[in-house]
């Protein structure tokens, strides 16, 4: 094997690694993943992940060549749908269905793979929003204006994530959009629990995947980690409650 070859495989399984951990992925995933690939290709590797780096380091066994590279994790919107595809990839690699030449190629499609159509995600959204809503207490009125407020939020999320806005002005403009709209049915009285609505409508926005990442991660080990997606949750989290406060405010719905 030639440092030509442990250069390609490393840089591949960098730009794999960023692309994975990025989409949503756990670290430990991750690591097997990763590790999986290398004993098909007949590689050693070791991996440290950060939460804004991975460094990975591929070489010959029995101290042979290595390279080393260090890669920024790339900002994505959390697709399960590309760490699925992401995991079958290294699943192919490992079975010798592709090979390790061709897996640059393979990564190429995956990352050029749009999204699946997400027309009915709104509503879907919606009505799980509802749902909640009913959960806890709400009235078939507030129902119906949570789902109304759920898909005004979501299909904006849509369209600035399509833009490429920063996530946190993402949350905080949905969480504002959602709340003003939440808030017609005390103003307006529609209904007999404005106060389920509100608080309902912006449950979407609640970033459930960081939290539970931050919990895998704490148990596998991965502490930085851990810390990392649980203060990124955090700011998510304050987002989301600064523009439910600030709907509430310009409703004049009083918070206590």
């Amino acid at each position: 094997m030639n440092d030509g070859r442990v250069r390609r495989i490393c840089d591949f399984m960098s730009r794999y690694a960023v692309w994975l951990f990025g989409s949503g992925c756990t670290c430990i995933r991750l690591e097997k993943n990763i590790r999986r690939m290398a004993v098909a290709a007949g590689v050693d590797v070791e991996v440290t992940i950060l939460p804004r780096h991975i460094h990975l380091t591929v070489s010959e066994p029995q101290g042979g060549d290595a390279v080393t590279t260090i890669a920024s994790i790339q900002t994505l919107p959390i697709s399960y749908d590309t760490v699925t595809r992401l995991s079958r990839l290294s699943w192919d690699v490992a079975d010798g269905i592709v090979s390790c030449d061709d897996a640059h190629a393979e990564l190429d499609r995956v990352i050029a793979t749009p999204c699946p159509e997400r027309s009915w995600l709104p509503v879907i959204v919606g009505a799980a929003n509802a749902a909640f809503c009913r959960l806890f207490g709400g009235d078939i009125i507030a129902m119906a204006v949570v789902f109304v407020a759920t898909v005004a939020g979501v299909v904006i999320r849509q369209m600035l994530a399509g833009k490429h806005v920063d996530n946190r002005i993402v949350v905080f403009a949905c969480s504002f959009v959602s709340a003003v709209l939440a808030a017609g049915d005390g103003l307006f009285g529609f209904g007999s629990t404005p106060a389920v609505a509100i608080g309902s409508s912006v449950l979407y926005l609640v970033p459930g995947i960081p939290f539970l990442n931050s919990f895998s991660d704490l148990v596998d080990g991965h502490y930085i980690c851990a810390l990392g997606r649980l203060m990124q949750a955090v700011v998510l989290t304050c987002c989301l409650s600064a523009g439910l406060c600030c709907g509430m405010l310009l409703m004049n719905v009083g918070m206590f």
